[in-house]
C-alpha cells in the first residue's frame, strides 16, 4: 500500500457532506490515485449529524472500515463545534479545515487542538455571494485541495462540473466553479 491519507467529513444531513466525499475521490481517481469514499449514517433525519470518509492512495487501498484516526478532518457545518467530537482520533499532525469565518487560531483554541494544521474557510459566505444558497460542502472541496495537496484544483473542478453538469443548468455549474476556485484561494492556514 502507497502513501495512504484518511479524511473524515463531518456536516448535517442534507448538507451533500457524501457528494463532497465522492468528488474528491473522483478528483483523486482522475490523478491516477487510488481512492475509497462512503458515508457513515443510519435513519438520520434531515440536519442530524453525519460523517463520510475518503480514503486516498497511491497504492491499492487494502482496508475496509470507518476512519477512526484522520490525517484530515472537514467541519462543513461550524454548528457541531461543541456537539461532536470532531477531533476524535485526529493524529497529532493532522489537519483540520472548518467552514467558518473564524480565525484558525480561534478554531484551534474552540477545538482544543495543541498541534497540527487548522485551516479555516468563510464558504458559508462564498456560497451565499456565488450561489444565493447556502451549500458549502462543495465549495471545501478547494480548501482540500489546497491544503492538502492531495489533488489539483483543476481535477476539483473537472470533476465538480461532471457531476453538478449531469443535473443542474450550466450557468448554476459554472457559479459552482466560481465558488470552488473562490475558497482555494481565500482558505487561511494556522
Amino acid at each position: 500500500m502507497g502513501k495512504l491519507t484518511e479524511i473524515r467529513w463531518h456536516g448535517r444531513a442534507g448538507q451533500g457532506v457524501v457528494t463532497a466525499g465522492e468528488l474528491l475521490a473522483e478528483a483523486a481517481m482522475q490523478e491516477g490515485k487510488y481512492f475509497q469514499a462512503f458515508p457513515d449514517y443510519g435513519p438520520e433525519r434531515m440536519g442530524a449529524p453525519i460523517k463520510s470518509y475518503t480514503r486516498i492512495s497511491d497504492g491499492p487501498i487494502e482496508v475496509h472500515h470507518q476512519i477512526l484516526h484522520p490525517d484530515v478532518i472537514v467541519v462543513v457545518n461550524p454548528n457541531l463545534i461543541g456537539v461532536v467530537d470532531l477531533t476524535e482520533g485526529l493524529k497529532g499532525d493532522g489537519i483540520a479545515i472548518v467552514n467558518t469565518p473564524d480565525s484558525p487560531a480561534e478554531v484551534r483554541e474552540k477545538l482544543g487542538l495543541k498541534g497540527g494544521t487548522v485551516a479555516t474557510l468563510d464558504a458559508t459566505r462564498i456560497a451565499m455571494d456565488t450561489l444565493g444558497r447556502d451549500i458549502p460542502s462543495t465549495l471545501m472541496l478547494g480548501a482540500v485541495a489546497r491544503v492538502t495537496g492531495l489533488v489539483s484544483l483543476d481535477s476539483v473542478a473537472h470533476c465538480t462540473k461532471e457531476r453538478l453538469g449531469e443535473k443542474l443548468r450550466a450557468e448554476v455549474v459554472e457559479a459552482n466553479l466560481t465558488a470552488v476556485k473562490r475558497a482555494y484561494e481565500e482558505v487561511a492556514e494556522g
